[in-house]
């Protein structure tokens, strides 16, 4: 079984690194700053080391926030990410791919029943609790697929000829899934943080069922795979359009606030006055 340090080193400071986010202030530059540095690109492998040499440097510092100053909505989502990634590397670590497959995404499917519970908690917004309670019916059925199937599908006693090949794309996977997540469930907004952070979890299912399809030869598996990118990405197209209009909203209101955009109910009124009155 693979054990990947990078992975460690990141798990260990997502804590970190959300509780550095939740203290900063909630001002409007702070939220264009997090708008901004929502998708991050690909780092090479170069940058990928300076990631772990910076990581090693974070864990070693002793002033870092205490939980106690993390809200408890982030406590719940640090909480689920940290027990998803732990199932998910132990996981991506079997040698035969049909079962890494399954183990690994039952992890990822779990965490998604976790993330979207908690968005049922705190979210308040209709259009993202009720995305919510869809993930939580559909993907507990394929949690029932994914436990029936491994009961009866050992994993091989050896790996096999694309074994490491499987390992190193999950892995790449799980380093972007890792890195969007973390910016995305430290979103102040309840549903907004759902959404960011349901958002690129849901395209890393997609990767990894994609990753299914390459190296699976489990039909049964291979099924499910193309069941959950036919699925997920249906529901990533409904994230995306929701972000894009609230972001959207929320221009238009400040636009509003600060009198750089007229309101409505001023324009209708200066429509209907009569000639008259408008001269």
């Amino acid at each position: 079984m693979i054990v990947s340090r990078r992975f460690v080193l990141l798990a260990s400071s997502i804590s970190a690194a959300l509780i550095l986010s939740a203290c900063q202030p909630k001002t409007e530059d702070n939220d264009a700053k997090s708008s901004e540095a929502a998708s991050p690109t690909v780092t090479d492998t170069a940058d990928s080391q300076n990631d772990v040499e910076a990581n090693d440097e974070l864990l070693e510092s002793e002033d870092l926030a205490d939980e106690s100053q993390m809200t408890d909505m982030l406590k719940d989502y640090t909480k689920s990410m940290t027990r998803m990634h732990d199932e998910m590397m132990i996981g991506m670590g079997y040698n035969d791919p049909d079962t890494a497959f399954a183990k690994s995404m039952l992890g990822h499917h779990r965490g998604a029943l976790e993330l979207a519970k908690i968005q049922l908690k705190y979210g308040s917004d209709e259009a993202m609790r009720h995305l919510a309670q869809d993930i939580i019916t559909a993907q507990q059925l394929e949690i029932n697929i994914l436990n029936k199937w491994l009961a009866s599908h050992p994993d091989a006693p050896k790996p096999k000829p694309n074994t490491e090949a499987m390992q190193q794309a999950y892995e790449r996977s799980m380093d972007v899934l890792n890195a969007n997540m973390v910016l995305g469930i430290a979103d102040p907004i309840p549903d907004m943080a759902f959404a960011r952070g349901m958002l690129p979890h849901h395209i890393s299912a997609v990767k990894m069922a994609n990753i299914q399809l390459k190296y699976g030869t489990d039909e049964e598996m291979r099924q499910l795979a193309q069941d959950i990118i036919d699925t997920q990405q249906a529901e990533i197209e409904r994230m995306e359009d929701w972000i894009e209009h609230f972001k959207a909203n929320k221009i238009a209101d400040k636009g509003i606030e600060d009198g750089s955009i007229e309101d409505e109910s001023d324009e209708d009124e200066a429509d209907n006055q009569s000639p008259e009155l408008a001269s």
